[in-house]
Parts: C-alpha cells; structure tokens; sequence
C-alpha cells in the first residue's frame, strides 16, 4: 500500500491552537547598553503577547515499517517579536492504536486518547530569534519502538522550559506547548491508491477566462501553471473544466503565449484525465430539477473574433440567378475558418462518461446521469455518500459508481493547499492514518482519493499530497472494468438547489425573450447560460450558492431595465401637427431595436401608434411620434410602451403629459402675417415717396438745363470772325 506523510495545516482546531500557543516575558538588561530582548518564562509583561508553534512530524510521511527505525523532527516557530530562549523538547508514542476514524478525528481535534505515553526520546533546543524557526531531530531505534504492529499510534511533542519545567501561558500563567500527530505502522502492499485532482479557474465576470487572467494564470508563477507543475510526474487522474480550454481556443490567434503553451503542455501529459462539465456545474443539482439533459453553452460563436483565425478558401453554392452563366465555375472565397463548440471545449484523450458532482447524489439522479450520458455513465461519490464504504469501484441499483475515501481525501486536500512544508507534513501523516484504516476495511482493493476544487494550491503541496499517496501505474480505465463492490446511497434528495436552478432557467427565459432586441440574442444568451453553470460549480462553498443566486437576480432584473423610457417632465405642443421627441435609454453594449408606442387617453390627440427606432449602445436616442391636436388648447396624458420587433413587451406603459397649446400657432400666425403687411406697406410707401422725390429731382434738372441752352443760342452772344486766305506760297501776309 502507498502510504501518505503527514504535514500541518491551519485547520480549525481551536483546542489544539490553545496549546500551542504561549506567551513570553520580555527582559532588558542594561550593561552600559540595552541587551535584546529574549521571551523566557520568568518575567512576562501582561500586554506583550508573544506565541509559538510546534510541529512533530516521524517518519516518511507520517509512515514507518514495523521493525524499522524512525526519526522525529520537531519544528518550533518563534512567532513573536522576541529572541525565544532555549529549552527542551520531548517526543512521546502511546502504544495503544487508534481503533477507527472516530479515534483519529479525536486525537488530532482534541488529543483525547485512550492509552499511556511512552517517550521516544529528548533534546535540547537553541535560542530561536524573533520570526525564525529551528528544527531538531530526535532519532528512533527500533528497539524503542519495539514490536509495535501495523496500525496508527497517537504521537506528540512537548516544549519546555529547562529552568522551570514550563513556558509562559497567553494568561500569565505557566503551561505546556504541544503539538500532536501520528505514526502509522504499516507494511508495504501492492494496494492501488489513485488521485484524482480537478483543474479549475474562475473567470472574474462568470463566463470565459479574460486575456490579462489568463496571461496571469499561465505565467510561470501562475494558478494553473502551478497546477500542471504539481501533477507532472505522478499518475494523478486529471479532472479538467472544458471552460479553460475554450477560454484560450476562442483568442484564436491572439491567445497568449503563455497560454498556447499551457494547453500544449497539458496535451502532452501522460496522465489519465476527463472532463469535468462546463464551468464545473453540478450535475446532481441538474437532476434533482429534472432537466431533460445537462446544462450546456446556448453558443460559444459569439467569443469567436473572425480575424483571429485563418482564412479558408471556399467554393460558393450553384445558384438560379437569370444572369448565372450556364457552365460556368464558382469562383473560390476566402472565409474565416470558424471553430465550432465541440472544437472549442474538446479535452484531448479524455475518458468518456464520467461525472464528478457533489456529495448529495441519490439513485434518482444516477438513473437521470444514465439519461444524460447513456448506459455506461460512471458518477464519483464520496464515501460517506456509501455509508463509509471505501472501494473504489462500486455499483448501486445498476449504476456504475466511482468511491473517494472521503477522510484521506479531506486531509490530502488540506496537504495540498498548505503552503508551508513544516504545517503539511501533519496533515500528510493525518492522510496516511485514515488512508491506513481504508486498506485495511478492504485489503488489496484499490483506493480512489479525490482532492477538494481548489484554485490557489501551490506546485509543492500539489506535489507532495499526491506523492504521498498515488501508486505508479495507476490506471482508472482498469479501476472501471474491475468488478464492482455492491454499495448503497445513504444520501436524501435536497431540494433547496434545485428550486434555485428553476428559478434561474427562469429568468433566462425571461431574458431570452427580452433579447429579441437584439441583432444577435446570443451576445447576450450565451454569457447567461455560463454564468448560472457557474453559479451550480461545485467547488462554490455551500454558504455562498444562495448569495450567488441572489446577487444573479438582481443582474438580471438590471439587464431587463437597461432599455427603457427615462422619467419625462411635461411635453409643450405648440402646434397642431408637430413630432414629439421621446426618450429611449439603452444601457446595453449593444444596439438595440424597438417598437415604441403611443396612446392618447383623449381623442383631442392623434399619434401615430407605432414608431420603430435603433438606439446605439449605451446611450440615449430622441424617437419622433409624430402628433396632430384637434383642440386648441388643454392637457392630454399620452401612453408610452417599449416592444421588441417580436411584440415583447420590453417596457411595461407608463404615461407622459403633453400641453397642447395648438391657439399659439394662430396666435403666432396672425401677428407675423400683421408685421409681414405693415413691413410691406412701409416697403412701398418708402418706395413711393423715393420715386416722387427722384420725379422732382428730374424735372428740377431738366428746366435747368433748358435755360443754358437759350442763353447760348442768343444773337447779342455770337461774335462774327473772318479768316484770311492762305498765301499760295504757304507764307503769311
């Protein structure tokens, strides 16, 4: 059997804490200078609380073979902000085996057991500085272990002062720091121990990994890098949500790097692996509310950019058309070469029909997983779900069954997500106790360990968990074609999930309808579908699967209010034929179309009834109903309701006042016709009087002239002159 090590973790054990912790005096001497401060047990003031912890962990792992000697190391951490003197350490061994679980769970909760202890052995230990540790090996002959027989023996470690025998207590008074584990006593057997190790990531928004989160979780430092780094090496069974591959597939070529890498990565493991379903969902919820078939994505096309993937040449189709030449060879485009969803999410080399759902599976919903994936589904319970039963292969009623010793697999988890090696090795060892007591309910038989969803698990204590338990050569295929353990579900139906996810496909209906505004409904559809798969994943703490669902309806309940007809204060109309301008808000990111419609509640009013309008994304359009009042003056209430182009009701009616103020057009009409003929009666006698003046203005200019021409035609005026005749010889005379 492979044994698994134990290492300590921060489970919650308040009584085992108590005793670990103490509280240390703080003495300053003075010698010409101030010395530093060292926590002794003498002099302790009450307001410095000082604490340390101890860890006692023997073996490899936790495990020894009989007859073979050991060592124990012990681990004391100075967690205050003073040097820790010097003191002893003691290691004990009760010889009387813990008898089942329930003893284990007492001994490490509580360290109540039955039985004495033994020493295995003292030593001294240095000072240890403020915020430092220091470990001391105490070796262990066989012969102090005598002919102790295979089993889990309770162990412990003791800290002490040498002056006074004890340390300072966090009261002021004296007491002991302990720390407990155990030894398991067990020979090697060709038991199968196999894990199983879920890789998941949660996106941010609940629906597909973002670039910025996946180049942060693929980098070398990374959640899900750290993932593969702890697997690589061991035949841990991989359990894969799809939603991870497809988050990196649908970037196309615009992936990063980082993230092509991973997949490649993961695609050339040997590890036996299979696919979780998408988003991790639950499939146990899923039947319990009697869903015909497993929840899946509506649709991944509308992630898929068109310019992220090549081109690919395609030939169109024959057509009718008139102008088609007879003969003639469809001349080849050039299209994207779009993936489609079983493209995107397939897992290469995964097992087919496997389930991992929750703990509440009952036969009920093993026949419904039968309906999903056909006959030969295989569903992974816990084996508290199997009345403690620990065999790995089981069947129930018919149904194919995969058991997870449930024990060993809480405290391989809690290894696994311990970040320090000193804490892990207890819960390692813890691991191996219970691990021990399920080899021996069933000798030889497989053992199947399922570690918990968890997304922040370090290589190292990846790692070391499944070291410490899997066995080389493991192979599930095989666990599967085994002959089955008959079992029985000792789980009853719960119901409060599965009212949630009625609700929730619900409201998807809802908005499936509203998303009729839309060119693409998908664009919305699609992201909602994941998002309440997400809110069934079964790595969602039980505490916080109502707050999901209550913190999804209100998200709904916003998205079915993002269009809308904003609050409008009275509308004027001052004529009587005029377009109202009615608001229509759009939070969307995304245009929408809509139907707006007006009602009159009195026929003094004519509206036209229905106005389509596109209004872009996340902004606020003006639509235009045209009106024509009948009435020269009053207050009429007009009724205003938003419907898709398929006649859903997107806005519920509310009403907006238009004061018809129609008298001011005639009003206005009359004195601009009055000003319009004075200015043109003024225009024309101006005109007028401009001509009578230039008439005498001519007439004036005309006697004058008559006057000068008399004077120049009169005989008194004219003077008589003779020329004389010209010499013939051209000279003057």
């Amino acid at each position: 059997m492979s044994v698994i090590p134990p290492e300590t973790g921060p489970r919650a054990r308040p009584p085992r804490l108590a005793r670990r912790t103490a509280v240390f005096a703080i003495v300053l001497g003075f010698c010409g200078l101030t010395a530093p401060s060292t926590a002794t047990a003498d002099n302790l003031p009450a307001d410095d609380a000082q604490n340390i912890e101890l860890h006692v962990a023997a073996g490899l792992r936790g495990t020894v073979a009989p007859g073979e000697p050991t060592s124990t190391i012990v681990t004391l951490e100075n967690e205050s902000e003073s040097e820790l003197s010097g003191g002893r350490v003691s290691v004990e061994l009760n010889r009387t085996p813990l008898a089942d679980k329930a003893a284990i769970t007492r001994w490490l909760g509580e360290e109540k057991a039955s039985g004495t202890f033994s020493p295995l052995g003292t030593d001294t230990t240095k000072p240890v500085v403020a915020g430092e540790s220091s470990s001391t090996t105490i070796v262990v002959s066989e012969k102090t272990l005598g002919d102790l027989t295979p089993g889990v023996y309770p162990l412990r470690a003791e800290f002490t002062d040498p002056g006074s025998g004890s340390v300072a207590s966090a009261g002021g008074e004296t007491g002991e720091v302990t720390a407990s584990s155990v030894l398991v006593v067990t020979e090697t057997q060709a038991s199968q121990v196999g894990v199983l190790v879920p890789i998941t990531a949660t996106p941010a928004d609940g629906v597909l990994l973002t670039t910025e989160e996946l180049v942060a979780l693929t980098a070398p430092d990374g959640a899900l890098t750290a993932q593969l780094d702890g697997v690589a090496g061991t035949t841990a069974v991989l359990a894969i949500d799809p939603s991870i591959i497809a988050s990196i597939r649908v970037l196309g070529t615009a992936a990063p790097t980082e993230a092509v890498e991973w997949l490649t990565r993961l695609d050339d493991l040997p590890n036996a692996r299979f696919a979780l379903q998408f988003g991790d969902a639950d499939a146990a919820v899923q039947a319990q509310a009697k869903l015909p078939a497993l929840l899946q994505p509506t649709t991944l096309a509308p992630f898929l950019e068109p310019t992220n993937f090549p081109l690919a040449r395609a030939t169109p189709a024959a057509t009718d058309a008139p102008e088609a030449t007879l003969g003639a060879t469809p001349t080849p485009t050039e299209a994207p070469a779009l993936p489609d969803d079983e493209q995107l999410t397939e897992i290469e080399g995964a097992l087919p029909g496997i389930l991992w759902p929750r703990e509440t599976v009952t036969p009920a919903d093993l026949a419904a997983f039968e309906g999903y994936l056909g006959e030969n589904t295989t569903a992974i319970v816990s084996s508290e779900s199997v009345g403690g039963r620990s065999a790995a292969n089981a069947t129930t009623e018919g149904h194919d069954l995969l058991v997870t010793e449930s024990s060993a697999s809480a405290s391989l988890s809690a290894a696994a997500a311990e970040a320090d090696a000193v804490a892990r090795q207890r819960l390692l060892a813890e691991a191996a106790a219970y691990l021990f007591l399920a080899s021996e309910q069933s000798p030889g038989a497989p053992v199947l360990l399922g570690l918990d969803r968890d997304e922040t698990r370090t290589p190292d204590g990846l790692r070391a968990a499944i070291s410490a338990a899997d066995s080389l050569g493991f192979d599930l295929s095989a666990l599967r074609a085994t002959t089955p353990v008959p079992a029985k579900i000792s789980v009853e139906a719960g119901t409060a999930g599965a009212a949630d996810l009625t609700t929730l496909l619900t409201d998807e209906q809802t908005l499936g309808a509203f998303s009729s505004i839309l060119a693409d409904p998908q664009v919305l559809l699609s992201p909602e579908r994941i998002r309440i798969m997400r809110i069934l994943a079964v790595g969602t703490p039980p505490d916080a699967f109502s707050a999901n669902v209550a913190a999804h309806f209100a998200q709904t309940r916003e998205t079915l209010g993002s269009v809308s007809i904003p609050a409008s204060s009275t509308i004027q109309l001052l004529t009587a034929n005029a377009d109202l301008p009615i608001g229509v808000r759009n939070d969307l990111p995304w245009p929408v179309t809509v139907q707006l419609d007006a009602a009159p509640t009195d026929p003094r009013l004519d509206v036209q009834p229905r106005t389509e309008a596109i209004v872009q994304a996340n902004s606020t359009t003006r639509v235009r109903v045209p009106v024509s009042a009948r009435v020269g003056s009053g207050e009429v209430d007009l009724r205003l309701s938003l419907y898709s182009p398929t006649e859903v009701l997107i806005q519920s009616e509310q009403t907006v006042r238009v004061a018809v103020r129609a008298e001011w057009e005639t009003i206005g009409l009359g004195i601009f016709g009055g000003l319009t003929a004075l200015l043109i009666g003024l225009g024309v006698v101006r005109t007028v009087l401009r001509k009578r003046r230039e008439a005498a203005e001519e007439a004036a200019g005309t006697a004058t002239g008559a006057q000068q021409a008399d004077a120049v035609d009169s005989p008194s005026n004219v003077e008589t002159t003779t020329a004389a005749p010209e010499p013939k010889d051209g000279r003057r005379e």
